[in-house]
């Protein structure tokens, strides 16, 4: 199979599809690997190092994206990717096409192309085995965040997460508790920051008694996130819905009830936020002031530290990876269903996704 890996063309996105040592697994199965020049130059590999591993480099995007049966990527293509993929390809990446544009969709399905979100791979215990590693380095990485933009010159309210004697830490309140909200919770925690999670899975809140006592735990109601909302220096969007858009929890009304100069972090933007007035921002301009709040709502966090992004996306992808260029789209989505579970469009057809008015990032 004829396999590539385009360098990331949207802004801030330094991770890469593939890291050498996977070119080196794929290249022993027998396929061709090809890397478009300087792709892992973000997450510090070179294009010798993917020479070394069996890939061949090509100079263009359009090369890459022209002769792959398997394209592998991080990010979702931009329009002009879209229009270079091979008609009847595969297009395996971190896709969240349910707050893609409809542009966007009509064109895979025009083009036949199978797209296979890695943030829908779910395994038998019905967790997202590759979009766990992304969402547990989104929650260590959430306290460093919103440490820094509680500062005045980041437009905050000048507090430190950890308080000092005398004066009490921070108020964080983290609306979902799964993969991003429990490492964000566990981040806050080791900050200093005085906690309070939102979920409303009772057993979700247990393990988190269990194993942190002295966090906060309610559940989720709109009146109980209201209250919430109003004592929050800082708020942490985490909630997910496979496949879908992000609910819409926190209202326009309940952000215009914060504290002044709180901080909003919504980590749900990557499928279009879960907060009203969220809209997605860059790592270049990543805040902007809403009803006197700043909120952080960039999609692609982790695409700041694209070395250990790139290492541990590989350790969870490349079961899945190899399924598919081993055993081709077909037989890998009969066989496995976490495989299945994560096609989004197929020969010209929608699957597993569910888009509720979704936007373009």
């Amino acid at each position: 199979m004829y396999i590539g890996i385009p360098k990331e063309s949207r802004p801030f996105e330094y991770r890469v599809g593939l890291s050498p040592a996977g070119v080196e697994i794929l290249s022993q199965s027998g396929h061709q690997v090809f890397v478009e020049h300087e792709a892992g130059v973000g997450a510090g590999f070179s294009d010798l190092e993917y020479e070394k591993a069996g890939a061949r480099i090509a100079f263009s995007a359009e090369e890459v994206f022209g002769r792959a049966d398997l394209l592998l990527k991080i990010a979702r293509p931009i329009k002009q990717e879209m229009e270079w993929l091979k008609d009847g390809c595969t297009l395996a990446g971190l896709l969240h096409l349910a707050s893609s544009s409809q542009d966007q969709i009509d064109l895979l399905l025009e083009k036949k192309v199978t797209a296979l979100a890695y943030e829908q791979i779910v395994d038998a215990n019905g967790s997202l085995p590759v979009l766990r590693p992304f969402s547990l380095m989104c929650g260590a990485m959430a306290s460093v965040i919103a440490a820094r933009l509680l500062q005045n010159n980041w437009g905050g309210k000048g507090i430190l997460l950890n308080g000092l004697p005398g004066v009490p830490p921070a108020e964080v309140v983290i609306i979902g508790g799964g993969a991003v909200g429990f490492s964000a919770m566990q981040s806050m925690i080791g900050a200093g920051a005085h906690v309070t999670v939102i979920d409303k899975n009772m057993s979700v809140l247990e393990r988190i008694v269990e194993k942190y006592p002295r966090v906060v735990t309610m559940i989720s109601t709109k009146r109980n996130i209201e209250r919430a909302t109003a004592f929050a220096d800082v708020l942490v969007g985490a909630v997910l819905v496979s496949g879908q858009r992000a609910p819409i929890v926190v209202t326009r009304e309940m952000v215009k009830g914060m504290k002044p100069r709180s901080v909003i972090l919504d980590v749900s933007i990557d499928q279009g936020g879960c907060v009203e007035t969220s809209r997605p921002t860059t790592h270049e301009h990543p805040t902007f002031i809403e009803e006197g709040i700043v909120h952080f709502c960039v999609p692609n966090i982790p695409g700041v530290v694209a070395r250990t992004a790139s290492h541990v996306f590989l350790n969870a992808a490349l079961p899945y990876i190899l399924d598919v260029a081993n055993k081709g789209m077909e037989q890998a989505m009969q066989e496995s269903p976490s495989i299945e579970a994560a096609v989004n469009t197929y020969n010209g057809k929608l699957l597993h996704l569910i888009r509720l008015g979704a936007q373009e990032q």
